[in-house]
């Protein structure tokens, strides 16, 4: 079985189309489509159904691909061990939460570099929603989402962590004095929250509006340090993850408000899709994101 067979039958599969794949390989379609030819003939099942210009997995195409990513898998962990010096290679693309370059990428990467230079890695931030189309497209490898617990059979979490978050205050703001605090008094105050619709911003919209209520912020802002930086200024009240405030909590510049019977759940998840070849690269990206912990 011819292993540049099983490649481009990878690579189709991923990228739901013939064309996108030659593209990707750097083939004619012409060849593509011969080499899925060959492959079905020798397995005798057809991989892909063609309907229109659209293409999918049949069931056997599906058991399939399980066993060709094997296969390549083994493939390439045979040739690294018989190669002395061989380290992983090629370029990753990453998608995650604004909110989370931060914490995950200035502090951490130069070490990443220093043990895998040869791999890049291409980061694009997005809210959750277009995080999941780019992931289902196959336009990134792997995501790293900050929303609500996300759980789906098409998908391998591969790493998660809860993170606490909170409305917060400067400290010499009256409110921080409180013990408990009403969410129909906190929401009258000057609010600044990131974008509409991103993350934690979308859940705290959510919870309030089951309670039909909602908050007119002052200013929104998609940078969640600088918004950290103007609450301690008492410009008004934020709702941030814990990491963003932690150093401003422990500086006594901020206080965490205690709102009763108010709590939103967020969690740091890496995702990426089920029917996904994990290459020597892609698995040293996934476990330098898994040692990073935020909390």
């Amino acid at each position: 079985m011819d292993l540049r067979n099983l490649n481009t039958f990878i690579q189709v599969a991923e990228l739901c189309s013939f064309s996108r794949a030659a593209d990707k390989l750097g083939y004619a379609q012409p060849t593509v489509s011969f080499q899925i030819k060959q492959l079905e003939d020798e397995l005798r099942v057809q991989l892909f159904d063609r309907v229109g210009h659209t293409i999918r997995l049949t069931d056997e195409g599906r058991a399939m691909l399980a066993y060709a990513q094997n296969i390549c898998r083994m493939s390439e962990e045979m040739i690294k061990s018989t190669s002395v010096g061989t380290a992983p290679e090629g370029k990753i693309r990453l998608a995650m939460a604004d909110s989370l370059c931060s914490p995950l990428i200035p502090e951490k990467f130069a070490n990443f570099h220093s043990l895998y230079p040869h791999i890049s890695i291409k980061i694009t931030t997005a809210g959750t929603g277009e995080l999941f189309r780019l992931l289902d497209h196959n336009e990134v490898d792997i995501v790293c989402t900050l929303d609500n617990h996300i759980y789906d059979t098409s998908y391998v979490i591969c790493g998660e962590e809860k993170i606490g978050v909170h409305f917060v205050c400067s400290s010499e703001n009256p409110l921080a004095k409180k013990e408990s605090i009403e969410i129909e008094e906190l929401i009258e105050k000057p609010f600044l929250l990131t974008e509409k619709g991103m993350s934690y911003r979308r859940l705290l919209d959510e919870a309030l509006a089951r309670r039909s209520m909602e908050i007119d912020p002052i200013l929104e802002l998609g940078s969640a340090d600088i918004i950290c930086r103007l609450a301690e200024e008492n410009t008004g009240i934020a709702f941030l993850p814990d990491y963003v405030t932690e150093k401003a909590v422990r500086k006594n510049k901020i206080a965490r408000l205690n709102i009763k019977n108010f709590d939103i759940e967020l969690w740091k998840q890496l995702i990426y899709r089920r029917d996904k070849w994990v290459s020597a690269q892609m698995k040293a990206v996934i476990d330098f994101l898994k040692k990073i912990s935020i909390v």
